[in-house]
């Protein structure tokens, strides 16, 4: 069977993290993406960002392995599209599309022509996503934004990292690719639309905008009580205890007993049944009012054997995990048992390794491409688009592609 998203045709005007990180998925789930690139330039940013390459000095432009990770199964263009030949070739490809897509500062998909109101002309179902820094509308629309200060002022950095230290950012650009799976996410939801109801729209995400979301309960708790964040030793949770950071014979040990039946199947574990019954831990509240014993207690308990040993016998009735750094993760058994890696060709026939999709489709099959050279497509997208070869090469000669 086909990929849920096959015959989904996606023009996408993207750079860096968010844009490209979110249409991945879609090429991943089958959807023709077709990457449109400054004619001219190098095109994406990232194609030249380091400091690791797969051809070592022998570099293309899809040398870049930060590029890799973001733009498998895609093809790329190059178009001037702001040129009026440009924009007669951006008829023609919105025309047979489902969606145009951007993570384009606010007041750019504008000057593009890339809204559905500059779009809807050539094709009236067509869908226009924008995931911009601040949104389209508002103070904010022309500024600039990344993802660390998206976290910076959605409130972060006050949750993130110990106590006694500086405020800290997440390890990842998790605001990055949770605004672009969102943004994929309203872009698929309106494409379903426009085909029952034969009409388009645009699709607005924003960095920020998702970065304050994703705050969930704990904006709802600060709305609605009292409550104020903060920063609690070994990484614990604000409420559920125990959920932390304990010490073992050899190092660490991350348990989160997040339902009230985990505590007594800890305490039989670790050989301290007495613990489930006392009045000090008899459930989340009073946890809670006696942390910092309960840290004690369980350290003391869990430094007379390793994480491994713990690990062992906490597998599959105490929820536990190690401490692993980035290698190690990539390492971990686990990851092999769920076939989570790919081994991928380049078109020079050098062989990269991926982490696949975390979507799993049954009864279908796809074989995954590295990531486009820059422009690799071009000629084909234009010829299927209805241009003739005279046509294409007199673009060429003009710079308009």
């Amino acid at each position: 069977m086909n990929l849920p998203l096959a015959g989904v045709k996606v023009i996408a005007f993207e750079q860096y993290g968010a844009g490209p990180f979110g249409t991945q998925y879609l090429a991943d789930m089958g959807a023709e993406v077709i990457k449109v690139e400054p004619a001219g330039t190098s095109g994406d940013y990232l194609r030249e960002i380091g400091p690791y390459f797969i051809d070592g000095e022998n570099r293309n432009s899809a040398s870049s392995i930060f590029f890799q990770a973001l733009n498998r199964n895609k093809k790329s263009i190059t178009l001037d599209v702001l040129s009026k030949k440009g924009k007669n070739i951006l008829k023609k490809l919105v025309q047979n599309a489902d969606a145009v897509c951007n993570n384009l500062r606010g007041d750019v998909p504008e000057k593009l022509g890339i809204t559905y109101d500059q779009l809807k002309d050539f094709n009236k179902s067509i869908v226009a996503a924008h995931c911009s820094a601040y949104g389209r509308e508002g103070p904010r629309k022309n500024w600039p934004g990344y993802d660390y200060l998206m976290q910076a002022e959605a409130g972060y950095f006050s949750l993130t990292g110990e106590p006694s230290g500086p405020p800290a950012r997440f390890g990842l650009s998790i605001v990055d690719y949770m605004s672009g799976l969102t943004m994929s996410f309203g872009l698929v939801s309106a494409v379903l639309s426009a085909r029952s109801t034969g009409l388009g729209r645009d699709v607005d995400v924003n960095l920020f905008d998702t970065a304050m979301f994703n705050q969930s309960y704990m904006a709802a708790w600060t709305l609605n009580s009292d409550f104020k964040s903060e920063r609690l030793d070994r990484s614990a949770h604000p409420i559920l205890v125990p959920c932390q950071l304990y010490k073992t014979k050899d190092g660490w040990i991350y348990l989160m007993c997040n339902k009230e039946s985990f505590w007594p199947i800890l305490c039989d574990n670790i050989g301290r049944e007495e613990l489930s019954d006392d009045p000090r831990f008899v459930n989340f509240k009073t946890r809670q009012e006696n942390r910092d014993e309960v840290t004690r207690i369980l350290d003391e308990e869990l430094m007379k054997k390793t994480t491994a040993e713990w690990l062992d016998k906490f597998g599959g009735i105490v929820p536990a995990a190690p401490i692993l750094d980035l290698k190690e993760a990539l390492e971990n058994p686990f990851l092999k048992d769920r076939n989570n890696i790919q081994k991928l060709k380049t078109k020079n026939g050098v062989d990269i390794s991926l982490l696949k999709t975390p979507v799993n489709i049954s009864k279908s099959t796809f074989e995954d491409k590295t990531a486009p050279e820059l422009g690799e497509d071009t000629y084909a997208v234009l010829e299927e688009a209805g241009f003739t070869k005279k046509e294409i090469k007199g673009f060429k000669s003009d710079g308009i592609i």
